[in-house]
């Protein structure tokens, strides 16, 4: 049951509804660090300790103040169109608490342990829907051939059975507004129960 789409990509609902004025959710493209608890049980074990952004040897690794309330303050976040992930595993090797699992960085540690959400292609906006070839996705993606394709003109193609969320796509766009972006996993599950 695939919910409304605006855009040509883009899911409606709970995870369009977050980027609302005043909303305390979490926006759409703020991730947690691979390997990350589901929402809920994360906040609760995280130490907000800083280790795993001070752990991360790309810095893409921010924290939350006290704009999205008590239960987030502190907590680590990325900001793909920022700086993606590289799904080395630093920051859960550091994590003292266990908010953030273990994983190996290699193709079958990340699809067996790392699930921060699942890119979405704006075809309204992407250059090579429109004839352009650019292929700048496709080329960042550690999982190029498996969880992003493509066809003619470059056109990029998400399997999220394969996509593991890292946003390194996203950051990789050239179009401004991106035509590439993750929605958190925490998002596609809310989309999902309704």
């Amino acid at each position: 049951a695939g919910g409304a789409v605006c855009g040509g990509g883009f899911p409606l609902g709970a995870a369009g509804a977050a980027l609302g004025k005043g909303d305390k959710r979490r926006p759409t493209n703020h991730l947690r660090p691979p390997g990350a608890l589901p929402e809920g049980e994360f906040e609760s074990a995280c130490s907000r300790c800083f280790k795993c952004g001070n752990a991360c040897p790309n810095g893409c690794i921010e924290y939350y103040g006290f704009e999205r309330g008590i239960k987030q303050a502190f907590t680590p976040h990325i900001k793909a169109r920022n700086r993606g992930c590289t799904l080395c595993g630093e920051c859960a090797k550091v994590c003292p608490s266990g908010a953030i699992k273990e994983f190996e960085p290699t193709r079958e540690g990340w699809l067996a342990g790392v699930s921060m959400g699942t890119a979405r292609v704006n075809e309204g906006l992407c250059y090579s829907y429109h004839g352009r070839t650019c292929g700048a996705c496709y080329r960042a993606c550690p999982l190029a051939g498996q969880a992003l394709k493509i066809g003619m003109f470059e056109t990029p193609h998400i399997d999220p059975e394969f996509c593991v969320g890292c946003g390194l796509c996203e950051q990789a766009c050239l179009h401004l507004p991106q035509a590439i972006r993750v929605i958190p996993v925490d998002q596609l599950n809310k989309k999902r129960r309704v």
